[in-house]
């Protein structure tokens, strides 16, 4: 049975100094079981990658693990996902985990994970897609990067619609709600029934 959305997450490979971003990677996860939703990641096992994934699966979710075959031959996937998918290149992870999720957010993380959001942004703004995107700001994580982007509007590199596009929330529940509801009907009348 198809689950009722699929959420593409971005997060760190690591857990950072505080547990704030724990408990909101666990929280996500939490919240996409708890909805029978569908957890769309890059299959590793380690920092916030792992805490989502596991606590997802815990409370009723599954899992879909998309790793590079580098990253699989180094043990860094995760064995407990639903499904793992080991592909060959970086980009075909991203576009494999663009295609399977019907919204993208970012939680903290590197370098790896702004790339992430930002790609998925850029190709929302090029009308490569139409999926909502979003961005977790636990404890102010983002701040500065968001801003920066002010700054960019306000210098004339960024219209404010394309701004807008970006969703941002500081609670993990009403922006998943939200990330969801705009992602599709059907998906928004599961929600109320819960």
């Amino acid at each position: 049975m198809k689950p009722p959305f699929s959420l593409c997450v971005y997060c760190g490979s690591r857990s950072g100094r505080s547990d704030v971003y724990v408990e909101a990677a666990r929280a996500v996860g939490r919240w996409i079981g708890q909805h029978s939703g569908e957890l769309v990641y890059g299959g590793g096992s380690n920092g916030l990658m792992g805490i989502i994934a596991q606590e997802t699966l815990t409370t009723g979710g599954t899992v879909i693990g998309i790793i590079p075959r580098a990253l699989f031959e180094r043990e860094w996937a995760n064995p407990a996902c639903t499904e793992l998918h080991v592909v060959d290149t970086m980009h075909e992870r991203k576009h494999q985990m663009a295609e399977r999720a019907d919204a993208f957010i970012a939680l903290a993380g590197g370098i790896g994970t702004l790339e992430e959001i930002f790609e998925a942004w850029t190709w929302r703004q090029l009308g490569y897609h139409n999926k909502p995107v979003g961005m977790l700001n636990t404890a102010g994580f983002y701040d500065g990067m968001l801003r920066f982007l002010r700054t960019s509007v306000e210098q004339g590199f960024l219209g404010n619609e394309i701004l807008d596009m970006l969703n941002v929330g500081d609670q993990p529940e009403p922006l998943l709600r939200n990330l969801i509801q705009a992602a599709g009907f059907g998906v928004a009348r599961h929600l109320e029934q819960i």
